[in-house]
């Protein structure tokens, strides 16, 4: 829904009966034949009652201009509304009735009365039923409709009572209100109609249209609550009502009783449901209540989230309309029970859901012969079900009665409300539990989504009900939300309930394998309730070695969640802000008046939660502007939408904004010009409507082999596709290897790789994969092997040294499966090989090529005789003895991970080639060791004590991108929350406005990527109140709010290039100042706590770089000085670079102020020394130090005494090979001046350092390294 359009209860009431014509024709026809039973009539609009109610006239417009201002009502002229509020008008009798342009009028009377128009002789009570009107576009509109019945005599037109003859039987006929609205607010908008019918009781039939039109224009006052936690309550004689706001613009508004389904069908019935529409399969409901359709079909609908259903979708169907049930195309519909038989045997291959009796059949049978939900996702949902207490009486049963209809009403709603918020839960699960594992089958970069490996992965029970949803609209709108990365209650509750193999695998991407821990789950999962398939987890390499952290074993993965409760936080308490009581008369004044009582109670409101809850603010906010905006107070209006950006950037309504702006009179637009903040804001919003549109690309590819030969760019995007490997280089050393067999000739034409051999190579990886799923592993070679462990390569059954076996391959280890009876014997791991070589073994007169492997720590030597498989397993063992090494002297276990891949890829390309140039083709895959032949492995001892691990932010990502900055942040110990939101974090900032969390508790990947704006990020500052700050070079300080991992603050103060972020160290936890800076100079003070600037600096400089403060002094760096601002901000001293560091265009890249020791270090970016300042003393010179092996200096920390810096070495220039050095961070002792350690671990320039509670330091580098090392401080 755009929200341009104006977001109020009403959108129109319309009264249906039958005309004063057919009435008569009653009369006459009773005369004659007496009084008919159930008389029915064709019913017919009376009355279409829409906004505008009240207009002013022109004097009354230019009567209240004041000061240049306008203050406007949004009842006013059709002309003067926003386009998307103009009415179209259409006639009926003698007048015209404004009809808003979503609304078919020739539809409505039918489904008001959808078992017809009855004239009966006894009179009724109100019935109530609730429609939904979707457009072509899927935009929704909502109807409540209330039936009564009014007594008819003689001669009495629907309008106007005149008194009648009373020698007939008295006859009622039925009437129709239907208040129609955007939002699906059924149980208020019912309890407005009850308030309704109890004024038309005693109101005479000429009174009745004063009556609605008056009970119409009190529903379009009412405002719709913004997203959040904050309900809005009015009072309609005799009912307080509540309207209760959607959690968040994602989530639909909720205002009907979940649990009703779970009244009507049990929790197997609502799983077949449930299954039919995620297939999309042609459902129509039924019920001898009108009421129960939209309720039970809005609830299963809700139940699917956060999958929405995109098929035709006609809750209740009029008599008149049985016909829809025969179209082609998937669809939800809901008829009157009466029409079961009629619809059951005219159409075929329906799902007759009968609400009344909660069965589930089919057209063709009594019984649902479709495929059905996962057992283990199932039987998790079944057994939360045994968990909801649905029943009010229970629950009441030991609280005192209510003395009070409005005190009964709040526990209601209260009751209502936590129970919406359970059944939430437990649906959502569901539809965690049945597509967890899609995202492990998403190619993100290229939007595939490989679902013949997904449907390979499932169960052989579950494939037919995957192979349906997996066609389905509704499954296709869910994978672009999944391909997007949207952070959504689906991604939140799968990421906390990813089992212990799926976290660990976020460190490292591997080729799938099962690891010996699913394996034994695959053999228990037949007699064992909720397991999980055999396929589901990802293996990875051991991380759990001496130098990386390690993780506790979990007995058997799981696909659901195995806890015995559904995992709950405890709801956030929501506001219920009070309306003004309405205005007894309802003229343009009383109406004016009422608008400025709102927005003085908005305005109370405001200043009550101005400094403690922002979110709550930002609702406020967008009242009281949406407000301001119906009554023509632009300017005020737009004011309060401005500080949406610094409260809740979230709820920001752009196109209403985007109209207020473009509506704005010459006297507003000169009246803001002379208000700066406004002024910056109209223009933001206009050169952000000016820009083109672009259109989010989001289309979902399915992969498909290739069809033509692909050159070395179209191949890196189709094994990137297919999800063999993402790694760009690694890609192009395949290309390499397979194009050697297809070499051409003719030297201009550039090399490709045949289509024909790649179908064989992706065929036999996909083979080679799907057989390891079905490796068959005696028990007690499994009980010697690690959970985590996976065989990746065993070899035909081979003589060897220690027998006679099949040599294994696990990521650890090479292992022999002998033919006797003891089964299992360790050859050796990866790390203690000293020495591979082929050699030959005598047989009679034959000399049979061997494979040697010198072990450390044995004394003989391992042979086997592999025969023609010698070579091969020659690559494969020294590409892993490579690769261990590198990894462990690296402290970096991707290198192992990476060296596994080159394995496999290794044993795909020999395999697809079959030729005698197969070996050497698959070499090129040995990068390790290569490497280890070119480059020096070993890393200095200093290095390789101090270094204690190595991360990879850009895991997910096909090449390596620069870490721009770090910030770690200390976890919350009296957290309430989950234990990975008490863990410490790491946030690393990437290239393009990409921001990664880390758990610093496991450095494993928690958030994949938190987009920021789309520009660099320079600076990150974290606050105590659940907040991380981020600058950015589009000028925005974006605000990450750590509990839901969004972006939903902006503070756009300044005006240029934000550099530098600071946290007063001196101020409280609950009221802390922070400093931001940007390149023009401008230095602003903000209160932490509303986000307001309090204090605003500017220093005249070229380019101000960062911003620090100690013991309440800031301190600036300049380019090329050094600045100390006194309090009043002027500057009181500047440090200048030396006179010869001047000449070579250099400047300051760091700064550290020790204030006990009087001491300035600053480092430059094309200078190889530190040079120390005397704060205390201007006379002492600076010293100056030289940096060993440096270059320059990029950034700078403290921790404890020591200094440590991150440098450029000097031997990292062009034409270095790829694996030396090119970054190292120095430690210098602060008392000493001297450098007690250099450190080398990166292969490009170091960008960033942070400090872990002075206890770990962290190192961010380059693109052309792109990791994170973590150093141990002593």
């Amino acid at each position: 829904m755009a929200d341009r359009s104006p977001p109020v209860l009403l959108e129109a009431c319309v009264v249906l009966g039958a005309s004063s014509d057919k009435l008569r024709e009653v009369y006459q026809a009773i005369d004659i034949n007496g009084s008919p039973e159930h008389l029915l009539l064709e019913p017919e609009v009376l009355h279409v009652l829409a906004p505008p109610f009240v207009s002013r006239s022109p004097a009354e417009s230019e009567a209240v201009r004041s000061h240049g201002r306008r203050r406007r009502s949004l009842l006013r002229r059709k002309k003067e509304q926003p386009p998307s509020a103009v009415a179209t008008s259409i006639q009926a009798g003698n007048e015209y009735l404004s009809v808003p342009k979503d609304i078919d009028l020739m539809a409505l009377p039918h489904l008001c009365f959808p078992g017809g128009l009855q004239v009966t002789n006894e009179q009724k009570d109100e019935q109530f039923h609730f429609l939904v009107f979707t457009d072509v576009f899927g935009n929704k509109t909502h109807g409540v409709v209330m039936q009564c019945y009014r007594p008819i005599l003689e001669g009495t037109s629907v309008l106007k009572y005149r008194a009648g003859s009373l020698k007939f039987p008295r006859l009622f006929s039925a009437y129709s209100f239907c208040v129609i609205s955007r939002y699906p607010y059924f149980t208020a908008l019912k309890d407005c109609l009850s308030c309704l019918s109890i004024q038309l009781r005693t109101c005479l039939l000429s009174d009745m249209e004063e009556r609605v039109k008056e009970f119409a224009t009190k529903l379009a006052l009412v405002p719709i609550p913004p997203p959040g936690q904050l309900h809005l309550m009015f009072t309609l004689c005799p009912l307080t009502i509540v309207l209760p706001s959607r959690e968040d613009k994602d989530h639909p508004t909720i205002d009907l009783d979940l649990h009703l389904p779970f009244f009507c069908f049990s929790p197997l019935q609502l799983l077949q449901g449930l299954s039919c529409l995620l297939q999309e399969e042609r459902v129509v409901l039924f019920s001898a209540d009108w009421a129960r359709l939209t309720l039970v079909a809005e609830s299963l609908l809700l139940f699917l989230q956060p999958l929405s259903w995109q098929q035709p979708y006609v809750p209740v169907l009029a008599r008149s309309m049985l016909d829809f049930v025969m179209a082609p195309t998937a669809f939800l519909m809901g008829c009157h029970l009466s029409h079961f038989e009629q619809v059951a045997t005219e159409t075929d291959d329906l799902v007759l859901i009968n609400i009344d009796n909660g069965s589930v059949s089919t057209s063709c049978s009594e019984t649902l012969d479709l495929p059905q939900i996962p057992a283990a996702a199932a039987d998790c949902f079944t057994q939360r079900c045994r968990t909801l207490q649905i029943h009010f009486d229970l629950y009441q049963c030991p609280n005192a009665s209510c003395t009070d209809v409005s005190e009964q009403r709040a526990k209601r709603r209260a009751w209502q409300h936590n129970l919406n918020l359970d059944i939430q839960r437990i649906t959502l699960e569901l539809m965690v539990n049945i597509f967890r594992d899609v995202s492990s089958h998403l190619n993100y970069e290229h939007r595939v989504f490989n679902s013949e490996e997904f449907l390979k992965s499932r169960e052989p029970s579950e494939q037919l009900f995957y192979k349906q949803v997996l066609e389905t609209h509704i499954f296709h709108f869910f994978l672009k939300d999944r391909l997007n990365k949207k952070i959504d209650d689906f991604a939140r509750l799968e990421q906390s309930t990813r089992s212990e193999m799926q976290r660990m695998k976020a460190t490292a991407e591997v080729p799938r394998r099962p690891t010996m821990q699913e394996i034994l789950a695959r053999r228990k999962s037949s007699t064992t309730v909720s397991k999980v398939s055999a396929r589901q987890g990802m293996s990875l390499p051991n991380l759990g070695d001496d130098h990386t952290i390690g993780f506790k074993r979990n007995p058997t993965p799981t696909r659901t969640i195995a806890s015995d409760h559904a995992p709950r936080n405890p709801p956030k308490a929501a506001t219920v802000f009070k309306l003004p009581d309405f205005p007894a008369s309802l003229s343009f004044h009383s109406v004016q008046s009422w608008y400025s009582e709102l927005l003085r109670l908005l305005g109370k409101a405001i200043l009550s939660v101005q400094n403690e809850n922002l979110a709550l603010l930002a609702r406020f906010y967008y009242l009281r502007g949406f407000i301001s905006t119906l009554c023509w107070r632009r300017l005020d209006a737009l004011g309060d939408f401005q500080n949406l950006y610094r409260t809740d950037i979230a709820i920001f309504p752009t196109q209403l904004v985007t109209w207020l702006v473009d509506s704005l009179h010459r006297e507003e637009r000169q009246q803001a010009d002379r208000q700066p903040e406004l002024k910056r804001f109209i223009l933001k919003v206009r050169t952000e409507n000016e820009k083109v549109s672009v259109q989010p690309d989001d289309h979902v590819k399915k992969f498909k082999l290739p069809q033509k030969h692909l050159d070395q760019e179209e191949f890196v995007r189709c094994v990137q596709e297919c999800g063999i490997v993402k790694d760009v280089a690694t890609i192009h050393r395949l290309f390499d290897a397979l194009r050697d067999d297809t070499s051409i000739s003719v030297p201009a034409q550039p090399k490709q790789v045949v289509s024909d051999l790649f179908r064989v190579f992706y065929t036999l990886w996909k083979e080679t994969e799907a057989a390891a799923q079905d490796l068959n592993l005696p028990s007690e070679v499994m009980d010697r092997l690690d959970n985590s462990e996976c065989v990746y390569k065993v070899s035909s059954c081979v003589k060897t040294s220690l027998g006679v076996g099949k040599i294994a391959m696990t990521q650890k280890r090479l292992i022999l499966l002998t033919v006797g009876p003891q089964g299992f014997l360790e050859i050796t791991k990866f790390r203690d090989i000293q020495e591979v070589k082929i050699a030959s073994a005598s047989l009679l007169l034959l000399r049979i090529p061997s494979l040697h492997i010198k072990t450390s720590g044995r004394v003989e030597v391992f042979e086997a005789n592999l025969k023609t498989e010698t070579e091969l397993w020659n690559l494969v063992v020294r590409e892993m003895w490579a690769g261990r090494k590198m990894a462990d002297q690296h402290k970096d276990p991707q290198y192992m991970t990476e060296a596994l891949t080159n394995v496999l890829l290794m044993d795909a390309v020999t395999g697809c080639l079959q030729t005698q140039r197969s070996i050497a083709a698959a070499s090129k895959l040995a990068y390790f060791d290569q490497i280890k032949h070119e480059v020096p492995m070993m890393v200095p001892k200093t290095t390789s004590e101090t270094l204690k691990h190595k991360i990879n932010p850009s895991l997910d990502l096909a090449e390596p991108q620069t870490v721009h900055v770090l910030l770690y942040t200390p976890g919350q110990l009296t957290s309430n929350d989950s234990k990975s939101e008490m863990n410490p974090k790491l946030w690393v900032a990437l290239t393009g406005g990409k921001v990664v969390v880390f758990d610093a508790a496991s450095w494993s990947m928690q958030q994949d990527c938190i987009q920021v704006g789309a520009s660099e990020l320079n600076c990150m500052l974290g606050l105590v109140n659940e907040q991380v700050w981020i600058g950015s070079q589009d000028s925005v300080i974006y605000i990450i709010d750590t509990q839901s991992m969004s972006c939903n603050k902006q503070l756009t103060e300044h005006r240029h290039e934000v550099t530098g972020l600071t946290l007063d160290p001196r101020d409280q936890h609950n009221n802390q100042r922070a400093y931001s800076c940007s390149c023009d100079g401008a230095i602003l003070q903000w209160d932490t706590a509303s986000l307001k600037v309090k204090r605003q600096l500017h220093l005249s400089c070229d380019r101000l770089s960062s911003v620090q403060i100690y013991d309440g002094t800031l301190w600036c760096r300049c380019g090329d000085c050094i600045v100390e601002l006194k309090k009043s901000g002027t500057p009181q001293r500047r440090i200048s670079l030396p006179k010869d560091v001047q000449s070579m265009s250099s400047s300051f890249s760091s700064f550290i102020i020790i204030p006990e020791r009087g001491q300035l270090w600053t480092g430059c970016a094309d200078s190889g020394e530190l040079c120390l300042w005397h704060t205390d003393n201007h006379r002492l010179p600076s010293e100056r130090i030289l940096l060993p092996g440096s270059s320059g200096v990029t950034c700078m920390i403290r921790v404890k005494d020591q200094i440590w810096m991150g440098c450029r070495g000097r031997s990292g220039s062009e034409g270095q090979s790829a694996g030396q050095l090119r970054g190292q961070v120095l430690v210098m002792d602060a008392e000493s001046h001297t450098v007690v350690k250099e450190l080398q671990a990166h292969s490009d320039t170091i960008q960033t350092l942070c400090s872990a509670e002075d206890r770990y330091v962290l190192s961010g580098s380059a693109s052309r390294d792109g990791k994170i090392a973590i150093w141990k401080v002593e």
